[in-house]
């Protein structure tokens, strides 16, 4: 099962190319600037395209709509 659930994460951003394009430029900033919105142990995903998708679907990404 994939967390957070692809369902919960379109109801905040309106596209599936937007999400993609949101979440990649998150983990690139995650993987150069060791910068995280929570604990390290607090997240669910190891990775950073996972925890990216955690921080959107928790909100702690604002996006901005066009």
């Amino acid at each position: 099962m994939i967390y957070p659930s692809i369902d919960k994460l379109l109801l905040l951003v309106d596209s599936k190319y937007r999400l993609v394009h949101i979440v990649a430029n998150r983990s690139i900033e995650i993987k150069e600037h060791k910068n995280l919105q929570k604990k390290e142990n607090e997240y669910v995903s190891k990775k950073n395209i996972g925890r990216a998708l955690e921080e959107v679907a928790e909100g702690l990404i604002k996006i901005k709509t066009i």
